[in-house]
């Protein structure tokens, strides 16, 4: 689909769905990304919608600033539109019809403009104010790469590459919605101080978006378990945590399921198998707007306050993955029964 196609949809959008709409607002479109607002009495809504450089063959994905998975059902059933030239334009009926049906709104009339055809004449003057748009996210690619090592740039490359090879081929794997997200996430992270610093490390197993492996290099100076490290180090040659974590189809809204591969470690909250005892990586615990930088770091100070040490010589079998999964599913079922002991995020 060519730009000049895109830009009459978002034209169209905006020109119904103007700022200051009863119903449904646009607060900001750009050919990348599309904020929204759905306004009732009692709320305001905040709606995005990301557009995929391979639109329409892409759908766009949409994120919604709420937990309520009545709204992620609305968001869900988007996927059922057939691909079409005016996809936006029906993702845009459906979602606004949907949510005046989950809200008892009446359905608003505006709605039934996105199926007028789109003109063919351009009126070259209202697509300046879009051509200015299409040169943004070119800058805004170039400052979005700005502080990312040309190595892991190579490797997004090689990631977006994969992507793009795996729609040609019919072998999509994973969401669009937690793909796009992950992207997000290594990018951040990429260009992260903490991780420029050493703090720690993040590789993709067998360049897969949703299995990482993540290695803590560094962790409190003062602790029993930075000095364990350094005797680690010497006596095989390997000084970090290697933590593993595992991404759903519906990250961000599931939190991942982490786990310390080696070495074995006691206290510090970590259970049979590798599995580690924290709230906030449990469904009750976790909320869509964590980063994952944060959750490791969270990982890394939780380790030491729960006074974590290496058992060196210990059986490393006995971490597995299985081993971690039952160990994960007993402590939810022990914790939504008793409350949570771990400590409260705010201390890491």
């Amino acid at each position: 689909m060519s730009g000049s196609a895109l830009k009459q949809e978002l034209k169209l959008l905006e020109s119904i769905f103007h700022q200051k709409h009863e119903r449904f607002r646009i607060v900001s479109g750009s050919l990348d990304e599309i904020s929204c607002q759905f306004v009732t009495q009692e709320q305001i809504l905040v709606i995005h919608c990301n557009i995929t450089e391979s639109y329409p063959m892409v759908p766009p994905i949409w994120f919604v600033e709420s937990e309520d998975p009545n709204l992620a059902a609305v968001l869900e059933r988007l996927a059922d539109i057939k691909k079409g030239s005016t996809l936006l334009l029906q993702h845009f009926k459906r979602i606004i019809s949907d949510l005046c049906k989950l809200y008892n709104l009446p359905q608003h009339p505006d709605v039934e403009m996105l199926d007028q055809p789109l003109p063919t004449e351009q009126d070259n003057e209202d697509l300046d104010h879009y051509e200015m748009k299409e040169e943004e996210p070119a800058e805004g690619k170039k400052s979005e790469d700005e502080g990312i090592g040309k190595e892991n740039l190579a490797i997004l490359e090689k990631i977006k590459k994969n992507q793009r090879q795996d729609y040609l081929n019919g072998a999509v794997s994973g969401s669009v919605q937690a793909t796009d997200r992950l992207m997000k996430e290594l990018r951040d992270i990429y260009r992260s101080e903490s991780f420029k610093a050493g703090n720690y490390a993040v590789e993709l197993v067998n360049d897969s978006l949703y299995d990482w492996n993540v290695k803590i290099l560094k962790v409190d100076q003062d602790s029993a378990l930075h000095n364990d490290l350094q005797i680690l180090r010497e006596k095989e040659g390997v000084d970090f945590i290697l933590l593993n974590f595992s991404f759903k189809d519906n990250f961000p809204f599931d939190p991942p399921f982490v786990r310390v591969v080696s070495p074995v470690l006691s206290g510090g909250y970590v259970l049979g198998g590798g599995a580690i005892c924290m709230e906030l990586l449990t469904k009750q615990g976790w909320s869509s707007a964590y980063s994952i930088e944060s959750v490791i770091m969270q990982i890394s100070a939780t380790l030491v306050k729960g006074k974590a040490r290496i058992q060196f010589g210990a059986n490393k079998s006995q971490y597995s993955l299985t081993r971690a999964q039952q160990s994960y599913k007993s402590l939810v079922q022990i914790h939504e029964k008793n409350g949570w002991y771990t400590p409260p995020k705010e201390d890491g």
